[in-house]
């Protein structure tokens, strides 16, 4: 028997948002849990898919399942199950570089198209997450390895409403301040020494700044996420919505 990761109260909340149940148009899928459970045994041990044990089924058959659910957006919604309402008095910013594995790398279009980029590390992707007070994931976008964080910074906080936001001072951008002055939300951003007139900030309020660095050490405890081997941006997306909905509901 393999190490199962899901308990049952996480089952219980994405057992809903599945494809395949009885209830649904169609075929009925085998079972959901053991499916799920299988994609989180690729993402823990990040083996190729060929390597999966036989006690989930043939690794072809749940592969192609993979990608259905991955092109149906099934993930995002296991995600958006296992979030709480997120406690925005404070949201938090930050980035992760992953190295690309040569196998995540040839898909088409190039590694342009899929956010891979060219960075001191090699071929890299960026993770740019956006987190609650509580350094549960809200939103995050895929950026290639060597573009700047500020960049991502604009879809991340579109259209939310939070009491402040902290980030390092890769953050102490002129253009994020001047919109987050005008939501009137609390700047708790580390200021660049070359900054004219620096901000005063609240020091103890961005000591809150470690619970999204612990986010991101929780996700790269999962293998397929610590070196990107999907070539594909949504299969790497898919990856990362299951593994946070894990992390956010344990």
């Amino acid at each position: 028997m393999e190490r199962f990761v899901l308990t049952d109260a996480q089952w219980a909340k994405m057992e809903p948002h599945c494809l395949g149940k009885p209830s649904d148009p169609g075929r009925s899928g085998s079972d959901n849990r053991l499916f799920i459970e299988a994609v989180l045994w690729i993402a823990r041990t990040s083996s190729p898919w060929r390597d999966l044990p036989a006690s989930f089924g043939k690794w072809n058959t749940i592969f192609k399942r993979y990608r259905d659910w991955v092109k149906a957006d099934v993930f995002i919604r296991l995600f958006e199950a296992c979030s709480d309402e997120p406690d925005m008095e404070y949201a938090m910013v930050d980035a992760t570089i992953v190295k690309v594995h040569r196998h995540g790398q040839g898909a088409k279009g190039g590694p342009q198209s899929q956010a891979i980029g060219r960075s001191k590390g090699g071929m890299t992707t960026k993770i740019l997450a956006l987190t609650d007070a509580l350094g549960n994931l809200v939103r995050f976008v895929l950026l290639p390895g060597h573009r700047f964080d500020t960049v991502g910074v604009a879809p991340l906080i579109q259209d939310l409403e939070f009491g402040g936001l902290i980030g390092d001072k890769a953050y102490d951008s002129a253009t994020i301040i001047a919109d987050l002055d005008e939501r009137g939300a609390k700047v708790v951003i580390s200021q660049h020494p070359r900054r004219a007139s620096p901000r005063k900030i609240d020091a103890e309020i961005y000591k809150w700044r470690h619970l999204i660095e612990n986010f991101f050490c929780k996700l790269k405890e999962f293998k397929r996420i610590a070196m990107r081997c999907d070539k594909t941006d949504q299969s790497f997306s898919a990856m990362i919505y299951l593994v946070a909905a894990v992390i956010h509901s344990r």
